[in-house]
């Protein structure tokens, strides 16, 4: 797929294409993998989702554009290669944050102390003030 190609996807909603991608255990396996290489922005993101995805409250359509974008984040084959230096999971971002957008109003005070809570116990300290990356202008 082409840049082109994804930025469409993205823009259109079509990523949701890639729900069938998505398994729990293979989320957890390459976000463990990766989380430190990938940072904190990209991991926050992946898990701010996931828990949501786990909320009775969420829709079926928002679950949807949820494993598409956890779906596009696990698979193997990406429009930028993960092993790229500081650009590898550019893509994986764009995608994730996409899905963030699109469930925004589903995430709770409750799924944002999961996903920081994770995010301590894997990164140690680190200023609190990078998670409001998403919500400036929502909250």
């Amino acid at each position: 797929m082409n840049e082109q190609e994804f930025n469409k996807e993205w823009k259109d909603g079509k990523i949701v294409k890639y729900a069938d991608q998505y398994n729990e255990n293979a989320f957890w396996k390459k976000l463990q993998k990766f989380a430190r290489k990938a940072g904190i922005k990209v991991t926050y993101a992946a898990l701010l989702l996931f828990y949501v995805l786990k909320s009775p409250m969420t829709s079926s359509k928002d679950r949807a554009k949820i494993l598409g974008a956890l779906g596009y984040f696990i698979l193997p084959i990406d429009l930028v290669p993960d092993f790229i230096p500081i650009a590898g999971y550019t893509d994986d971002l764009a995608a994730l944050t996409w899905g963030v957008y699109c469930v925004i109003k589903s995430i709770t005070p409750e799924v944002k102390a999961q996903a920081a809570a994770k995010l301590h116990e894997w990164f140690g300290d680190f200023d609190d003030h990078l998670l409001d990356l998403f919500f400036e202008k929502h909250d």
